[in-house]
């Protein structure tokens, strides 16, 4: 039985391509509505690129809306640096600055540290442990003349004999510890350093040719050593305002600073300081051994320090024997008006009054600030709007197109959408309306030199003077045609496109079509899926018929065969 499935095989009859041909006709509704089918999906497609461009025009329609689309201003002042912020008034003003502020400083008393030694025995005194402002480099330095040769293992009195010895006795150096500097003395007059000298002893000991025979350390040479703990410090003044293991306080203006001799050391107190609310900033001046405080304010501010006798402000000459220089006040005038006075070089609103300007001033002079619209952003910002609104009425047109060609009609994918097609038209309309109750003559876009490109339903900048004139001295003008609230350019666009695309997740035209679309292949789908169905058990039929008819064919020929060979025909 198996053998009369293939096809004709008694019969000679290729009823299996019957089959298959009967087969292909009666799924002809299938095939047209799978046809059907694929429109759709390519029309789900075409929606969603729609959406896509209507999403990019949405966002350069909000960019339009932003405060600060139109407000948005660029500031020129000359070698000074200003800013505006959106909404200031636009206009140039002449500032005439006659005072900087300065900051005031408290100066602590010089020469804080140690001397270098207590006593003229300076031979325990190696150069590598010296205390002055700088460590002396090994190398050699001349002294009429005559070099020197040292290392930093040599002591302060080996470097004495070394200067003996090179000059041949003319020249001798001795310490004072009273004065704590370094002299040199000679019958003659004493000439100092060579350009090719290798050693920064001279530097060091801050002695200079004087153009005599007696030459001394310009200043005394001992200092504080801010990286060793303050009791090691070599602050010549004890501190003796602390506990037992060593801890103290002080303030700056107001502000509590902790330190303890034995851990602590100058800059690490510094940086306490600094990083304090006190709002100063604190610094060592090695070269005149002094501590500062500078109020990180400029303006005439007071600095304020106290703590118990003793204690470590004072050991820094902070306290007795400081000197309190006041801050000064910036002194100007704007248009050349009354004088203004400001606590910081920022001359801001508060001072000038002119809202939203800030101008930070480095020099006195006069200079001219121009508080202009930043057109370059706002012509941007309309520039993008009018791509992407191009982007959505050229993809509306070529999708809803209709041409006739030698009488055969073509249409596009969402030609038969009439919903879709009235988008364009209503874009249109909305784009070029005019705004109502302004009160100026930028109303529309025409007044902004836009218009539609010829023959199209595109935007284009027809008068690109005219856009940077009203851009330029209309700003607030142009924002108002485009943000009026409900009625202005934008409130119209934002409106349309929430309608097509919804808002807030909420479900618009676009998505309700798509669903629409959706639950119509869906549809088909189950059409489709019953039609084959249907075809299956067409097939199993009509295959059970031909093989029943080959059965009977091939039945009859057997029997036919015995027939013939129980009567043979005779010869």
């Amino acid at each position: 039985m198996a053998n009369l499935q293939l096809s004709g095989l008694a019969s000679g009859f290729d009823w299996k391509s019957f089959v298959d041909t009967i087969m292909d006709l009666e799924r002809a509704p299938a095939a047209r509505l799978e046809t059907e089918k694929n429109k759709n999906l390519t029309r789900v497609t075409s929606l969603s690129n729609l959406e896509t461009r209507l999403t990019d025009m949405r966002s350069a329609v909000a960019a339009l809306n932003a405060p600060e689309a139109f407000g948005v201003r660029s500031v020129t002042a000359g070698d000074w640096t200003a800013t505006a912020s959106a909404g200031s008034a636009v206009g140039a003003h002449t500032f005439n600055v006659t005072r900087l502020a300065t900051a005031s400083k408290l100066q602590g008393a010089a020469d804080i540290g140690a001397p270098l030694a207590s006593s003229s025995d300076v031979s325990g005194l190696t150069l590598a442990a010296l205390g002055a402002s700088a460590t002396p480099t090994a190398g050699f330095f001349s002294v009429n003349g005559a070099r020197v040769t040292i290392a930093t293992t040599d002591s302060l009195q080996d470097v004495f004999s070394a200067i003996s010895t090179a000059t041949g006795g003319m020249v001798s150096a001795s310490y004072d510890p009273a004065s704590d500097r370094i002299s040199l003395n000679s019958a003659a007059p004493i000439t100092l350093g060579a350009a090719n000298d290798t050693s920064n002893f001279l530097s060091v000991a801050r002695l200079a040719t004087n153009g005599s025979g007696t030459i001394s350390s310009a200043t005394s040479l001992g200092v504080v050593n801010p990286v060793a703990t303050l009791g090691a410090s070599r602050i010549a003044t004890a501190v003796t305002a602390v506990d037992g293991s060593g801890a103290g306080q002080f303030t700056i203006n107001g502000v509590a600073i902790s330190y303890n001799l034995n851990t602590d050391s100058l800059n690490a107190v510094i940086a306490r300081i600094n990083a304090s609310g006190a709002g100063v900033s604190a610094a060592y001046d090695a070269s005149a051994d002094r501590f500062n405080l500078t109020n990180i304010t400029t303006g005439s501010l007071g600095i304020s320090v106290s703590e118990s006798a003793g204690g470590l402000l004072g050991a820094l000459g902070l306290t007795t024997g400081s000197t309190l220089t006041t801050g000064l006040d910036a002194q100007f005038t704007v248009d050349g008006g009354n004088v203004l006075t400001s606590r910081s070089n920022t001359l801001t609103a508060a001072e000038h009054g002119l809202s939203g300007l800030n101008v930070k001033v480095s020099s006195v002079t006069s200079q001219s600030v121009n508080v202009a619209a930043n057109t370059t952003g706002m012509r941007t910002l309309i520039d993008t709007f009018i791509t992407r609104y191009n982007a959505v009425q050229s993809y509306l047109q070529d999708q809803t197109r209709v041409t006739s060609t030698n009488g055969k009609v073509s249409t596009a994918t969402l030609s038969s959408n009439r919903e879709v097609q009235t988008w364009a038209s209503q874009l249109r309309s909305s784009a070029f309306a005019s705004v109502p109750g302004l009160g100026s003559a930028i109303s529309n876009l025409d007044a902004l030199g836009i218009d539609f490109l010829s023959g199209t339903p595109n935007l284009t900048v027809k008068d690109s003077t005219k856009l940077t004139n009203a851009l330029n001295n209309q700003p607030t003008q142009v924002a108002a045609f485009f943000q009026q609230a409900s009625t202005g350019f934008t409130a119209r666009l934002t409106a349309l496109t929430d309608k097509y695309l919804g808002v807030n997740g909420g479900s618009g035209q676009l998505a309700s079509q798509r669903t629409t679309i959706t639950n119509s292949n869906a549809s088909l789908d189950r059409q489709i899926a019953d039609i084959d169905r249907r075809l299956v058990q067409r097939r199993s039929s009509l295959e059970a018929s031909f093989i029943a008819m080959e059965s009977a064919q091939s039945k009859i020929k057997n029997m036919q065969s015995q027939l013939t060979n129980a009567f043979p025909t005779s010869k």
